[in-house]
């Protein structure tokens, strides 16, 4: 789609239907062909691959429809493997045992350009919460910090 218009392009070397958009570039490394695979909005591509080399083995092989979609697919599951793995970064927790109550001790860093925030949370087997503090967004959590947190009565970790 053209920024002037929402209408679909279907060129050789450029596909775009949708919110996606496929560029068939000259990769720099080699003397191949690449395909970049942009969502509108997006400054940076989501998906940057080699390119199949046409018949003529010097130009790039046209795209069509079955290539964009599986493109499509593609980028949308890189997308999805890195908000996975970004959450996972950012959302930890442990279980510990603490004088016989089986506790959840999770750690939740919320990413900011003007600086992250952190919060610490009990919750027992029930899924109540106990406790909330906050905490540095370099805290660690591990089952030993985990466990001297429920040991000093939940005070704020230092």
């Amino acid at each position: 789609m053209t920024p002037e218009s929402n209408e679909p392009v279907h060129e050789h070397r450029l596909w775009s239907d949708g919110h996606w958009t496929a560029r068939v570039i000259k990769n720099e490394d080699d003397d191949g062909w690449a395909v970049a695979m942009h969502l509108d909005g997006a400054a940076e591509p989501a998906l940057t691959g080699p390119w199949t080399m046409g018949r003529d083995k010097k130009n790039p092989k046209p795209l069509d429809t079955s290539a964009f979609n599986t493109l499509v697919k593609t980028a949308k599951e890189v997308i999805r493997r890195s908000e996975q793995q970004l959450h996972a970064e950012l959302n930890k927790s442990v279980n510990v045992t603490v004088d016989g109550n089986r506790l959840r001790i999770a750690l939740a860093i919320v990413p900011d350009e003007e600086g992250a925030t952190a919060t610490l949370s009990a919750r027992d087997e029930f899924d109540e919460e106990l406790a909330r503090v906050p905490v540095p967004p370099t805290f660690k959590l591990s089952v030993d910090s985990a466990q001297a947190w429920v040991v000093s009565g939940f005070a704020r970790p230092r």
